[in-house]
Protein backbone atom coordinates (compact mmCIF):
# COMPACT_ATOMS: atom_id res chain seq x y z
CA UNK A 1 0.00 0.00 0.00
CA UNK A 2 1.53 3.65 -0.95
CA UNK A 3 1.20 6.43 0.97
CA UNK A 4 1.40 9.64 -0.25
CA UNK A 5 3.16 12.05 1.86
CA UNK A 6 3.81 15.15 0.30
CA UNK A 7 2.44 15.90 -3.11
CA UNK A 8 5.26 18.40 -4.26
CA UNK A 9 6.28 19.18 -7.75
CA UNK A 10 4.16 16.66 -10.25
CA UNK A 11 5.21 16.33 -14.18
CA UNK A 12 3.10 18.04 -16.57
CA UNK A 13 0.96 16.03 -18.49
CA UNK A 14 2.41 14.59 -21.62
CA UNK A 15 5.44 14.46 -20.43
CA UNK A 16 7.56 11.56 -22.02
CA UNK A 17 8.98 9.51 -19.05
CA UNK A 18 11.20 7.41 -21.53
CA UNK A 19 14.87 7.55 -20.24
CA UNK A 20 17.76 7.99 -22.38
CA UNK A 21 20.19 5.44 -23.38
CA UNK A 22 21.95 4.04 -20.38
CA UNK A 23 25.95 3.69 -20.44
CA UNK A 24 25.03 -0.16 -19.13
CA UNK A 25 24.03 -0.28 -22.92
CA UNK A 26 26.99 1.02 -24.44
CA UNK A 27 30.87 -0.34 -22.31
CA UNK A 28 33.33 1.64 -22.56
CA UNK A 29 36.69 1.22 -22.75
CA UNK A 30 39.80 3.28 -22.88
CA UNK A 31 40.28 2.81 -26.81
CA UNK A 32 36.46 3.79 -27.08
CA UNK A 33 37.76 7.41 -25.75
CA UNK A 34 38.34 10.20 -28.08
CA UNK A 35 41.91 11.26 -27.91
CA UNK A 36 41.48 14.61 -27.32
CA UNK A 37 40.69 15.27 -23.56
CA UNK A 38 38.57 17.79 -22.76
CA UNK A 39 35.85 18.82 -19.98
CA UNK A 40 32.47 20.22 -20.71
CA UNK A 41 31.61 23.83 -19.69
CA UNK A 42 27.89 24.05 -17.73
CA UNK A 43 25.74 26.07 -19.06
CA UNK A 44 24.35 27.95 -16.90
CA UNK A 45 21.23 28.98 -18.39
CA UNK A 46 19.84 24.90 -18.94
CA UNK A 47 17.03 23.61 -16.15
CA UNK A 48 18.58 20.10 -16.39
CA UNK A 49 21.83 18.95 -15.26
CA UNK A 50 23.54 18.17 -19.00
CA UNK A 51 26.37 21.03 -20.20
CA UNK A 52 27.81 21.88 -23.34
CA UNK A 53 31.27 23.57 -24.21
CA UNK A 54 34.69 23.18 -23.70
CA UNK A 55 36.25 23.85 -20.06
CA UNK A 56 39.57 25.88 -20.75
CA UNK A 57 40.09 25.54 -16.60
CA UNK A 58 39.50 22.29 -16.15
CA UNK A 59 41.69 21.22 -19.45
CA UNK A 60 44.67 23.30 -17.98
CA UNK A 61 44.39 21.48 -14.93
CA UNK A 62 45.11 18.13 -16.67
CA UNK A 63 47.67 19.70 -19.06
CA UNK A 64 50.93 18.12 -19.10
CA UNK A 65 52.18 21.81 -19.48
CA UNK A 66 50.98 23.21 -16.20
CA UNK A 67 53.07 20.31 -14.37
CA UNK A 68 55.98 22.25 -12.05
CA UNK A 69 56.81 25.64 -11.77
CA UNK A 70 59.10 25.40 -9.41
CA UNK A 71 58.21 22.63 -7.44
CA UNK A 72 54.50 21.63 -6.65
CA UNK A 73 53.17 24.98 -6.52
CA UNK A 74 50.06 25.35 -9.31
CA UNK A 75 50.97 27.52 -12.23
CA UNK A 76 50.27 31.12 -11.15
CA UNK A 77 46.88 31.43 -13.44
CA UNK A 78 45.41 28.60 -11.67
CA UNK A 79 46.42 29.79 -8.32
CA UNK A 80 43.83 30.76 -6.50
CA UNK A 81 44.25 33.05 -3.35
CA UNK A 82 42.28 33.20 -0.34
CA UNK A 83 39.99 36.40 -0.28
CA UNK A 84 39.54 38.30 3.35
CA UNK A 85 37.19 36.66 5.41
CA UNK A 86 38.25 33.22 4.42
CA UNK A 87 40.30 30.14 6.18
CA UNK A 88 42.33 31.75 8.82
CA UNK A 89 46.07 30.42 8.53
CA UNK A 90 47.04 30.87 12.28
CA UNK A 91 47.73 28.92 14.99
CA UNK A 92 44.37 29.71 16.17
CA UNK A 93 41.02 27.85 16.06
CA UNK A 94 39.47 28.84 12.63
CA UNK A 95 36.66 31.43 13.81
CA UNK A 96 34.15 32.84 10.89
CA UNK A 97 31.50 35.77 11.41
CA UNK A 98 29.69 34.37 8.71
CA UNK A 99 28.67 30.93 9.39
CA UNK A 100 25.65 29.25 7.57
CA UNK A 101 23.32 27.19 9.40
CA UNK A 102 22.10 23.71 7.65
CA UNK A 103 18.58 24.22 6.96
CA UNK A 104 18.09 20.43 7.47
CA UNK A 105 20.47 19.36 9.85
CA UNK A 106 20.83 22.15 13.18
CA UNK A 107 23.99 20.20 14.16
CA UNK A 108 25.88 21.40 10.89
CA UNK A 109 27.74 24.57 10.10
CA UNK A 110 29.11 25.29 7.24
CA UNK A 111 31.63 28.14 6.47
CA UNK A 112 30.98 30.94 3.67
CA UNK A 113 31.94 29.86 0.32
CA UNK A 114 33.56 33.17 -1.37
CA UNK A 115 36.76 32.02 -2.86
CA UNK A 116 37.50 30.86 -6.46
CA UNK A 117 35.16 29.99 -9.45
CA UNK A 118 33.05 27.64 -7.61
CA UNK A 119 33.62 28.43 -4.13
CA UNK A 120 34.84 25.72 -2.71
CA UNK A 121 38.60 26.65 -2.23
CA UNK A 122 39.89 26.52 1.32
CA UNK A 123 36.29 25.54 2.33
CA UNK A 124 34.88 22.84 5.21
CA UNK A 125 32.83 20.30 3.54
CA UNK A 126 30.23 19.53 6.27
CA UNK A 127 27.05 19.37 4.60
CA UNK A 128 25.18 18.71 1.49
CA UNK A 129 22.82 21.95 1.85
CA UNK A 130 26.39 24.12 1.21
CA UNK A 131 25.97 22.86 -2.59
CA UNK A 132 24.45 24.37 -5.23
CA UNK A 133 23.25 23.24 -8.50
CA UNK A 134 26.20 24.96 -10.51
CA UNK A 135 28.60 23.45 -7.77
CA UNK A 136 27.44 19.97 -8.19
CA UNK A 137 28.00 20.37 -12.38
CA UNK A 138 31.44 22.07 -11.24
CA UNK A 139 32.30 18.63 -9.34
CA UNK A 140 30.67 16.02 -11.85
CA UNK A 141 32.51 17.51 -14.54
CA UNK A 142 36.24 17.47 -13.27
CA UNK A 143 34.84 13.83 -11.91
CA UNK A 144 34.44 12.72 -15.37
CA UNK A 145 37.54 14.35 -16.67
CA UNK A 146 39.66 12.42 -14.06
CA UNK A 147 37.91 9.52 -14.88
CA UNK A 148 39.09 9.73 -18.22
CA UNK A 149 42.12 10.12 -17.88
CA UNK A 150 42.34 7.37 -14.99
CA UNK A 151 41.24 4.93 -17.65
CA UNK A 152 43.54 5.81 -20.19
CA UNK A 153 46.49 5.91 -17.73
CA UNK A 154 47.42 9.81 -18.11
CA UNK A 155 49.41 11.35 -15.62
CA UNK A 156 47.59 13.04 -12.59
CA UNK A 157 50.74 12.97 -10.21
CA UNK A 158 51.44 16.88 -10.82
CA UNK A 159 47.98 18.20 -9.87
CA UNK A 160 48.25 17.89 -5.65
CA UNK A 161 52.49 16.98 -5.70
CA UNK A 162 53.75 18.20 -2.19
CA UNK A 163 50.20 18.26 -0.66
CA UNK A 164 49.39 16.11 2.48
CA UNK A 165 45.85 14.95 3.46
CA UNK A 166 45.14 13.54 6.94
CA UNK A 167 42.69 10.76 7.53
CA UNK A 168 41.16 10.73 10.70
CA UNK A 169 38.48 7.79 11.35
CA UNK A 170 36.78 7.28 14.58
CA UNK A 171 34.87 4.64 13.00
CA UNK A 172 35.45 1.62 10.69
CA UNK A 173 35.57 2.38 6.83
CA UNK A 174 36.64 0.40 4.13
CA UNK A 175 35.42 2.24 0.30
CA UNK A 176 35.16 5.99 2.27
CA UNK A 177 38.42 5.43 3.23
CA UNK A 178 40.25 3.80 0.82
CA UNK A 179 38.63 5.80 -2.05
CA UNK A 180 39.86 9.19 -0.09
CA UNK A 181 43.51 7.85 0.32
CA UNK A 182 43.62 6.65 -3.39
CA UNK A 183 42.19 9.82 -4.79
CA UNK A 184 44.45 11.69 -2.86
CA UNK A 185 47.46 9.66 -3.84
CA UNK A 186 46.21 9.56 -7.67
CA UNK A 187 47.24 13.27 -7.79
CA UNK A 188 50.20 12.71 -6.00
CA UNK A 189 49.45 13.86 -2.49
CA UNK A 190 50.52 12.03 0.54
CA UNK A 191 48.40 10.90 3.52
CA UNK A 192 48.67 10.53 6.77
CA UNK A 193 46.58 7.92 9.46
CA UNK A 194 45.00 8.63 12.72
CA UNK A 195 42.52 5.98 14.01
CA UNK A 196 40.75 5.84 17.49
CA UNK A 197 42.70 2.53 18.35
CA UNK A 198 46.35 3.36 17.87
CA UNK A 199 46.33 6.84 18.32
CA UNK A 200 46.18 9.37 21.77
CA UNK A 201 42.39 8.88 22.02
CA UNK A 202 43.11 5.81 24.24
CA UNK A 203 44.70 8.23 26.50
CA UNK A 204 41.81 10.31 26.85
CA UNK A 205 42.85 13.51 23.68
CA UNK A 206 39.61 15.53 22.81
CA UNK A 207 38.17 15.50 19.28
CA UNK A 208 38.93 18.73 19.30
CA UNK A 209 42.53 18.94 20.44
CA UNK A 210 43.74 15.51 17.57
CA UNK A 211 41.83 17.79 14.90
CA UNK A 212 43.77 20.96 16.30
CA UNK A 213 47.65 18.51 15.65
CA UNK A 214 46.54 16.89 12.60
CA UNK A 215 45.99 20.17 10.81
CA UNK A 216 48.81 21.58 11.86
CA UNK A 217 50.23 18.55 9.75
CA UNK A 218 48.02 18.05 6.41
CA UNK A 219 46.72 20.75 3.90
CA UNK A 220 43.05 18.81 4.32
CA UNK A 221 41.69 16.97 6.80
CA UNK A 222 38.87 13.96 6.44
CA UNK A 223 37.10 13.22 9.27
CA UNK A 224 34.25 10.34 10.09
CA UNK A 225 32.92 10.45 14.00
CA UNK A 226 30.06 8.40 15.38
CA UNK A 227 28.39 11.04 16.70
CA UNK A 228 26.21 13.47 14.85
CA UNK A 229 27.47 17.48 15.00
CA UNK A 230 31.29 15.81 16.15
CA UNK A 231 32.60 16.75 12.59
CA UNK A 232 30.61 20.52 12.49
CA UNK A 233 32.09 20.86 16.42
CA UNK A 234 35.80 19.65 15.31
CA UNK A 235 35.57 22.06 12.02
CA UNK A 236 35.45 25.06 14.66
CA UNK A 237 39.36 23.86 15.71
CA UNK A 238 40.88 23.10 12.05
CA UNK A 239 42.32 25.60 10.39
CA UNK A 240 42.88 23.85 7.36
CA UNK A 241 39.25 22.58 5.12
CA UNK A 242 38.08 20.11 6.94
CA UNK A 243 35.71 17.39 4.70
CA UNK A 244 32.92 15.18 6.82
CA UNK A 245 33.32 11.57 5.75
CA UNK A 246 29.94 10.80 8.37
CA UNK A 247 29.07 11.60 11.36
CA UNK A 248 26.80 8.90 13.11
CA UNK A 249 23.28 9.04 11.30
CA UNK A 250 23.62 12.68 10.63
CA UNK A 251 25.31 13.56 7.32
CA UNK A 252 27.36 11.84 4.44
CA UNK A 253 28.27 14.56 2.09
CA UNK A 254 30.47 12.76 -0.13
CA UNK A 255 28.38 9.48 -0.04
CA UNK A 256 25.84 11.93 -1.53
CA UNK A 257 27.62 13.85 -4.19
CA UNK A 258 28.89 10.47 -5.64
CA UNK A 259 25.64 8.65 -5.45
CA UNK A 260 24.36 11.61 -7.82
CA UNK A 261 27.41 11.39 -9.73
CA UNK A 262 26.68 7.67 -10.59
CA UNK A 263 23.28 7.97 -11.22
CA UNK A 264 24.47 10.39 -14.47
CA UNK A 265 26.95 8.43 -15.38
CA UNK A 266 24.93 5.14 -16.09
CA UNK A 267 21.44 6.80 -16.72
CA UNK A 268 22.51 9.77 -18.43
CA UNK A 269 20.30 12.50 -16.44
CA UNK A 270 18.95 12.77 -12.79
CA UNK A 271 16.04 14.93 -13.81
CA UNK A 272 12.55 13.07 -14.42
CA UNK A 273 13.77 10.21 -12.49
CA UNK A 274 11.71 8.17 -9.77
CA UNK A 275 14.40 7.37 -7.07
CA UNK A 276 13.33 4.15 -4.61
CA UNK A 277 15.39 3.99 -1.29
CA UNK A 278 15.01 0.80 0.85
CA UNK A 279 16.12 -0.59 4.32
CA UNK A 280 17.03 1.36 7.26
CA UNK A 281 16.17 4.94 6.42
CA UNK A 282 16.37 6.21 10.05
CA UNK A 283 20.02 5.60 10.63
CA UNK A 284 20.98 5.60 7.04
CA UNK A 285 23.45 8.41 7.07
CA UNK A 286 23.64 8.28 3.29
CA UNK A 287 19.84 8.06 2.36
CA UNK A 288 19.85 11.29 4.40
CA UNK A 289 22.43 13.53 2.50
CA UNK A 290 20.95 12.06 -0.46
CA UNK A 291 17.30 12.96 -0.24
CA UNK A 292 18.78 16.70 0.83
CA UNK A 293 20.83 16.82 -2.38
CA UNK A 294 18.17 15.13 -4.80
CA UNK A 295 15.92 18.45 -3.82
CA UNK A 296 18.29 20.35 -6.32
CA UNK A 297 16.68 18.18 -9.19
CA UNK A 298 13.22 17.45 -10.70
CA UNK A 299 12.79 13.90 -9.32
CA UNK A 300 10.15 11.70 -7.43
CA UNK A 301 11.25 9.87 -4.39
CA UNK A 302 9.60 6.83 -2.70
CA UNK A 303 10.79 4.93 0.88
CA UNK A 304 10.40 1.41 1.04
CA UNK A 305 11.53 0.43 5.08
CA UNK A 306 10.92 -1.76 7.73
CA UNK A 307 8.48 -0.35 10.58
CA UNK A 308 10.11 1.88 12.77
CA UNK A 309 12.61 2.47 10.77
CA UNK A 310 11.12 4.90 8.16
CA UNK A 311 12.70 8.06 7.03
CA UNK A 312 12.65 10.77 9.68
CA UNK A 313 10.35 13.13 9.51
CA UNK A 314 12.58 16.47 9.73
CA UNK A 315 13.81 14.91 6.42
CA UNK A 316 10.75 14.46 4.73
CA UNK A 317 10.06 17.87 5.35
CA UNK A 318 12.65 19.70 4.24
CA UNK A 319 12.45 17.94 1.24
CA UNK A 320 8.66 18.60 0.87
CA UNK A 321 9.38 22.22 1.39
CA UNK A 322 11.43 22.01 -1.99
CA UNK A 323 8.81 20.95 -3.66
CA UNK A 324 9.44 17.24 -4.11
CA UNK A 325 6.99 14.52 -4.74
CA UNK A 326 7.52 11.58 -1.95
CA UNK A 327 5.49 8.18 -1.49
CA UNK A 328 5.89 5.18 0.75
CA UNK A 329 5.24 1.82 0.28
CA UNK A 330 5.39 -1.24 2.10
CA UNK A 331 6.72 -3.40 -0.22
CA UNK A 332 9.29 -3.62 -3.41
CA UNK A 333 7.05 -5.35 -5.21
CA UNK A 334 4.41 -2.32 -5.49
CA UNK A 335 7.60 0.41 -5.92
CA UNK A 336 9.97 -1.13 -8.36
CA UNK A 337 7.77 -1.45 -11.81
CA UNK A 338 7.95 2.42 -11.61
CA UNK A 339 11.48 3.05 -10.18
CA UNK A 340 14.73 4.14 -12.16
CA UNK A 341 17.09 4.24 -9.47
CA UNK A 342 17.04 1.57 -6.39
CA UNK A 343 19.09 2.85 -3.71
CA UNK A 344 19.06 -0.10 -1.06
CA UNK A 345 20.22 0.36 1.99
CA UNK A 346 21.44 -2.36 5.30
CA UNK A 347 20.15 -2.91 8.19
CA UNK A 348 22.61 -1.75 10.46
CA UNK A 349 23.59 -3.78 13.81
CA UNK A 350 25.72 -1.43 15.35
CA UNK A 351 22.67 0.82 15.56
CA UNK A 352 20.56 -1.30 17.95
CA UNK A 353 20.80 -1.99 21.31
CA UNK A 354 19.88 -5.72 21.87
CA UNK A 355 20.38 -8.46 18.99
CA UNK A 356 16.85 -9.68 19.27
CA UNK A 357 15.68 -5.65 17.89
CA UNK A 358 18.15 -6.32 14.98
CA UNK A 359 16.85 -9.52 14.11
CA UNK A 360 13.09 -8.34 13.99
CA UNK A 361 13.71 -5.94 10.98
CA UNK A 362 16.72 -7.67 9.55
CA UNK A 363 16.03 -9.58 5.89
CA UNK A 364 12.43 -8.19 5.03
CA UNK A 365 13.65 -6.85 1.74
CA UNK A 366 15.97 -8.58 0.02
CA UNK A 367 16.63 -7.97 -3.78
CA UNK A 368 16.88 -10.99 -5.73
CA UNK A 369 16.95 -11.82 -9.75
CA UNK A 370 13.53 -13.36 -9.43
CA UNK A 371 12.42 -9.79 -7.61
CA UNK A 372 14.14 -7.79 -10.37
CA UNK A 373 11.37 -9.33 -13.31
CA UNK A 374 9.12 -6.55 -12.20
CA UNK A 375 11.77 -3.99 -12.84
CA UNK A 376 12.40 -1.94 -15.65
CA UNK A 377 14.94 -3.05 -18.42
CA UNK A 378 16.59 0.17 -17.87
CA UNK A 379 17.22 0.93 -14.42
CA UNK A 380 19.69 0.83 -11.80
CA UNK A 381 20.03 -0.60 -8.31
CA UNK A 382 22.50 1.50 -6.31
CA UNK A 383 24.05 0.56 -2.30
CA UNK A 384 26.55 2.31 -0.49
CA UNK A 385 28.01 -0.83 0.89
CA UNK A 386 28.83 -2.69 2.64
CA UNK A 387 25.64 -5.22 2.00
CA UNK A 388 25.08 -7.81 4.67
CA UNK A 389 21.66 -9.85 2.83
CA UNK A 390 19.83 -7.37 1.71
CA UNK A 391 20.87 -7.85 -2.31
CA UNK A 392 21.55 -11.38 -3.46
CA UNK A 393 24.76 -12.31 -4.87
CA UNK A 394 23.08 -13.54 -7.64
CA UNK A 395 22.33 -9.74 -8.92
CA UNK A 396 26.01 -9.21 -9.60
CA UNK A 397 26.27 -10.37 -12.95
CA UNK A 398 23.23 -8.40 -14.00
CA UNK A 399 23.97 -5.25 -15.91
CA UNK A 400 21.49 -3.11 -13.59
CA UNK A 401 23.32 -3.80 -11.07
CA UNK A 402 25.69 -0.68 -10.72
CA UNK A 403 26.98 -0.76 -6.72
CA UNK A 404 30.38 -1.72 -7.52
CA UNK A 405 30.80 0.99 -9.94
CA UNK A 406 29.60 2.89 -7.94
CA UNK A 407 32.20 2.58 -4.96
CA UNK A 408 34.41 3.14 -8.41
CA UNK A 409 32.84 6.35 -9.13
CA UNK A 410 33.60 7.14 -5.28
CA UNK A 411 37.03 7.57 -6.23
CA UNK A 412 36.78 10.32 -9.03
CA UNK A 413 34.58 12.66 -6.65
CA UNK A 414 36.83 12.71 -4.16
CA UNK A 415 39.53 13.27 -6.59
CA UNK A 416 37.81 16.30 -8.19
CA UNK A 417 36.50 17.54 -4.48
CA UNK A 418 40.42 17.64 -3.51
CA UNK A 419 41.25 19.13 -6.57
CA UNK A 420 39.28 21.54 -5.79
CA UNK A 421 39.09 22.52 -2.11
CA UNK A 422 42.75 23.09 -2.41
CA UNK A 423 42.79 25.12 -5.16
CA UNK A 424 44.40 23.48 -7.85
CA UNK A 425 41.32 24.28 -10.47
Amino acid sequence: MRKQLFPGHQAPSGLDTSRPPSSLDYPVSPGDIAPKLTIKEVDRHRTDDMWDGDNDLYSKLLSDTNTRTGGHLAPPELDLKLQAGARCLSPNPFCSTARHKSDSNPNLYGSPMTVGSHGLTGQHILTVDMFSKDQLNDIFNLAQTLRISVQKERPLDHILKGKVMASVFYEVSTRTSCSFSAAMQRLGGRVIIMDEASSSVKKGETLEDSIAVMAGYADVVVLRHPEPGAVSRAANYCRKPLINAGDGIGEHPTQALLDVFTIREEIGTVNGLTITMVGDLKHGRTVHSLARLLTLYNVQIRYVSPQGLSMPSHIVQFVGSKGISQEKFDSLEEALPETDVLYMTRIQRERFSSQEEYESVCGLFVMTPQLMTWAKRRMVVMHPLPRVSEISPELDSDPRAAYFRQAECGMYVRMALLAMVLGKC
